[in-house]
């Protein structure tokens, strides 16, 4: 009964950590999660961490992002030796159970585990061999894992660090034109002053390629959503905001030629804020736009030369579309603890600031 209980506990652990090791790494989508030991190893640590860090670094805004942006790589090392620790452990319980199949005799569960590593790491020492058909089998079907694991994870990290660096080339992009921290009025603003205004559709264009890889990439690795920006007062949730308050205004308080670009990025990076938002299982975290500070935005954007729609109608369709999304936007902000934007995540910095 016992070495019946032995096994059946090491095949789960096993089975375990190679079904989450292919649905993290090599299934191309998001999946279940619920009972993965990622997601489990994933959330514990993140539930602490800003807890943690704000802790640490209340009045030191600069340290606490520092510390926020080691957890990204932390956690990574830290699924690493999970996914290990289990594979040793889960095969520790079978040879243990099959203890006098091998020579010498297996006298401990650490001598097991002992040589769970070494038929792992594929070391094979020789000084515990097996004598047992199924004992060798599982011997061989360890290594196998082994050598499967470390090939897998070193495509993994490689996919997953260029999907960032990527992601951060776009995210420096827009805040040259968007200053730093980004925002959409400055995006528009700025565009205005520079008279690059005209070269508008390219950008949106370019937007359009990031959200719709930004969406796939997150969604299928969701551990990069965690790596934060190598630069200062910037992120990929502030960069999405950004752009997708840019182009509502665009949208609803420009009074010039309709742009069809800007009108495609709103529906892609509205789409790709509500999966991500949805994925994370976060609810919407309402926070209004002022009147006043929609008043102020436009006459920013009359002073960089723009000819504006009537105010009460352009605040009534901002405020409609900027509601469709503002929410799910929010909660993602909330949720990675990213630095406070103009009308994103906590803004009583901003606020602050602005009387």
């Amino acid at each position: 009964m016992l070495a019946t209980v032995g096994i059946v506990a090491g095949v789960v652990l096993i089975v375990a950590s190679l079904n989450d090791l292919f649905q993290s790494v090599i299934v191309p989508r998001a999946v279940g999660r619920r009972y993965r030991v990622s997601f489990l190893v994933w959330r514990a640590l993140w539930k602490a961490w800003p807890q943690l860090a704000w802790l640490l670094y209340r009045n030191d805004s600069d340290r606490r992002e520092d510390f926020l942006a080691i957890f990204a790589p932390f956690a990574l090392v830290a699924l690493l030796a999970t996914w290990t620790l289990c594979l040793l452990s889960g095969y520790a319980l079978i040879f243990w159970t099959w203890r006098a199949h091998f020579a010498p005799q297996l006298h401990s569960f650490g001598e097991a585990l002992y040589y769970s590593g070494t038929s792992l790491a594929t070391l094979g020492y020789g000084d515990v061999v097996a004598r047992s058909g199924a004992a060798r089998f599982f011997s061989i079907l360890e290594a196998l894992t082994g050598l499967a694991m470390l090939s897998i994870t070193t495509a993994f990290f490689f996919a997953l660090f260029g999907s960032f660096q990527s992601r951060e080339s776009f995210v420096v992009i827009v805040g040259g034109r968007a200053g730093s921290p980004p925002s959409g009025v400055n995006l528009v603003a700025i565009a205005g002053y520079t008279k690059t205004s005209g070269h508008g559709d390219q950008l949106w264009i370019d937007a359009q390629r990031w959200a719709a890889t930004l969406m796939e990439s997150h969604l299928a690795y969701p551990h990069l959503a965690f790596f934060r920006s190598s630069h200062d007062n910037e992120s990929w949730i502030g960069t999405l905001g950004c752009l997708l308050d840019a182009a509502v205004l665009v949208m609803t308080t420009l009074d010039g030629p309709p742009s069809g670009e800007a009108r495609l990025f709103f529906n892609i990076g509205r789409h790709a804020t509500g999966d991500l938002a949805r994925y994370f299982s976060l609810a919407p975290r309402e926070t209004r736009v002022e009147r006043a500070e929609f008043e102020r935005a436009c006459d920013r954007l009359e002073r960089a030369g723009y000819a504006l729609q009537p105010r009460e109608e352009a605040w009534e369709r901002f405020s409609n579309l900027r509601s469709s999304y503002a929410g799910e936007l929010n909660a993602l902000a909330h949720f990675f603890s990213i630095p406070p934007l103009q009308w994103i995540g906590d803004r009583s910095t901003i606020h602050h600031h602005s009387h």
